[in-house]
């Protein structure tokens, strides 16, 4: 915000037009009895704390006074995108009060357990529909239409076939249908009017004009400002001063005066933290950069063999989504490799680029690029933008499928979890391989499993279905999961086994703790570096140059050029890979090739030599006619050399370049 704006902060003038700035008090007493209230926020970030308290405070009050002991305004239904809460007091959970809410439609319940109370005792009607969905729903709303149509939440418990997102059995109306469309399945997701809204900004004038210069997020505060108003209903916002009528730059106000009804002041300074956590920094606000290397350091445990394993499938160029947990340390391990300006970090609430914050600072972040409203966030995830996400891993089963929102009468909600997992192009699960408090031991060794975690987590069925293994399937997406001691991914024929940490025993470790038997056929060790406290060296391999570009054909030498120079194969994945983009570019020529191999800093593990030796030997009776190889390393040409020879291959591997090209001869 402008310095000169700043120095006009003042107590409001009534001047011309309807003053619009009040009390807490005086605001929620327009709410009337079965009103539908919306609420914005991302976990504290934007929640209007003093608009929630002082509600409270008013059905409380005048509940005393009442002769069913119900106070007034009652029989609320509460509509909320994503989770608004600390786990405790604060947030939503000033709603837990039995009569207070009726019904309450929700895209998480983890934050707010006197809610979940109400919801799995049966004592209101419960919906947990995907947060992405609810959040673009707000402006379906503010349009007239009847709903919101999507793909997001097909074949999860949000489907009707698997439930509809009812989370109770006295919860009896459908807000999601099935549609078809073209021979294609669709949710509709019916909208609801809002009858008032509770949002939050930083700066107000006296006609309502709201900024949110010091806000972390802006969430859809404009959607919901929106929806209400053409809903008829009232528009509350909260902030933490008022400025000069006429005094705001009309491109920093996120919520124009025409939509907004009543503007209140924080009454004190913990009713409008910038986040649950935080008072205010002025990272999260975008006012500074921080220096990468103030953030502290990652220890070295569970948490972080799993968080580097997954940073070990970032690829340079991605765009990522990071969930809530486990998934943070993945850019903590980022920031460690100096990897994070070789990707695109997001989350969900509308953060792009930078480093996303962890615990109740979740949905803030460090050095970001651009901070978008909400839905369009979500469009953007919807239609496919997300080339990654990471999201963590709570239970899975022999599906493939996986619940992070219901554990008997624990009820955590979905979040963005189903919008994300869905349709992002790749999406990894990652979590320690059992719940509960387990013991292990680290060393560049690998892993010794001293005590067992309590609770098994791959099961038979998943309890709530929460991502579809058959869904994914379907579009073709990769799916790992990744915990400390195995990596596993999803075929069409069940969960495989591709990866058992070091130390690590398949049977007692792996397979005993497991309700169903995965498919096991030659998984590899896990890279022993994960286990050393020394970096990966993620930066040099994520600036490697992508397998499909290091091969060259010249047709006036018939010269197939093959650089291989610091790259590090890991995967068989990556054998087929360069199989595959030597074949597509070599069949076409119709006849053999010279072939020259750079070497130089190639790494393969020995348990991948074999394969990569027989995929050798393939191309060269298909389409060399003569080869050689070269690389600076001794100890490579003999290992490469004795392999290659085993499979029949020519073992030519030279010093330099100059060296190899001499001894290519003439083609047979």
């Amino acid at each position: 915000m402008a310095g000169a704006m700043l120095g006009k902060l003042a107590a409001p003038e009534n001047g011309r037009g309807r003053h619009k700035i009040v009390s807490a008090a005086e605001a929620v007493a327009l709410i009337r009895d079965g009103d539908t209230v919306a609420t914005g926020g991302f976990v504290g970030i934007g929640f209007a704390e003093n608009l929630a308290v002082a509600l409270e405070e008013r059905f409380l009050a005048s509940g005393r006074e009442a002769p069913d002991g119900i106070g007034s305004p009652r029989d609320l239904t509460l509509l909320y995108a994503a989770g608004q809460g600390d786990g405790k007091e604060r947030g939503l959970n000033h709603f837990g009060h039995a009569g207070f809410v009726k019904r309450v439609v929700g895209g998480h319940w983890g934050l707010v357990p006197k809610l979940q109370q109400l919801a799995v005792s049966g004592q209101i009607e419960a919906y947990n529909l995907p947060q992405g969905v609810i959040s673009q729903l707000y402006r379906d709303i503010a349009a007239g239409k009847p709903g919101h149509l999507s793909r997001i939440g097909l074949g999860t418990f949000v489907d009707p076939r698997f439930g509809g997102g009812k989370i109770n059995s006295v919860t009896k109306e459908d807000l999601v249908t099935r549609m078809e469309i073209g021979g294609e399945e669709f949710l509709f997701y019916k909208a609801l009017p809002v009858h008032a809204a509770l949002l939050r900004g930083t700066t107000a004038d006296p006609d309502g004009n709201i900024t949110m210069e010091r806000e972390a997020l802006t969430l859809e505060a404009l959607a919901i400002a929106m929806a209400a108003r053409n809903s008829g209903g009232i528009v509350i916002v909260q902030v933490e001063r008022v400025a000069e009528r006429g005094s705001l730059p009309p491109r920093q106000v996120k919520i124009p005066g025409v939509m907004v009804d009543c503007v209140v002041v924080a009454e004190k300074p913990e009713y409008h933290m910038q986040t649950f956590a935080t008072a205010y920094d002025p990272a999260f606000a975008g006012e500074i950069r921080v220096p990468q290397g103030s953030l502290p350091p990652f220890a070295m445990s569970a948490r972080k063999i799993i968080a580097r394993r997954a940073a070990m499938e970032l690829q340079a160029n991605a765009i990522v989504n990071l969930g809530i947990g486990m998934p943070e340390g993945i850019a903590a391990v980022a920031a460690e490799e100096r990897v994070v300006d070789l990707v695109t970090l997001t989350a969900e609430p509308g953060v792009v680029g930078g480093i996303p914050a962890s615990g109740l600072n979740f949905g803030a972040a460090t050095n970001t690029q651009a901070i978008i409203d909400q839905p369009y966030q979500f469009d953007f995830y919807d239609g496919g933008g997300l080339d990654q996400a990471f999201l963590g891993l709570a239970q899975a089963d022999r599906h493939g499928n996986l619940n992070v929102s219901k554990f008997g009468p624990r009820l955590a909600g979905a979040g963005g979890f189903i919008n994300i997992s869905q349709t992002a192009k790749a999406v990894y699960f990652v979590g320690t391989f059992t719940a509960g408090e387990a013991e292990i031991t680290i060393s560049d060794a690998g892993l010794r499993i001293l005590k067992e975690g309590g609770t098994a987590k791959f099961v038979e069925a998943v309890e709530h279905r929460t991502f579809s293994g058959a869904y994914a399937l379907k579009r073709g997406q990769p799916v790992l999961y990744i915990t400390e001691r195995c990596v596993m991914q999803l075929t069409p024929e069940g969960m495989e086994v591709i990866e058992i940490a070091p130390g690590i025993d398949l049977d007692r470790d792996i397979l005993a703790r497991m309700a169903f038997r995965p498919i096991v056929k030659n998984p590899r060790l896990m890279d022993q570096r994960l286990f050393r406290e020394d970096l990966l060296g993620l930066r040099d391999a994520m600036l490697a140059l992508p397998i499909a570009r290091r091969f060259a054909y010249d047709p006036a030498e018939n010269l197939f050029f093959i650089n291989f120079e610091r790259l590090s194969l890991k995967s068989l994945a990556e054998i087929e890979e360069i199989r595959a983009s030597v074949t597509r570019m070599l069949a076409p020529v119709g006849h053999r090739v010279k072939a020259i191999a750079n070497y130089d800093h190639f790494t393969i593990p020995d348990d991948l030599m074999d394969e990569y030796a027989a995929m050798v030997a393939s191309l060269t009776r298909d389409f060399y006619s003569n080869v050689t190889r070269y690389t600076t390393s001794g100890f490579l040409r003999m290992k490469l050399g004795s392999a290659l020879e085993t499979r029949g291959a020519a073992p030519h591997i030279y010093d330099t370049v100059d060296e190899a090209r001499a001894r290519l001869g003439p083609e047979r």
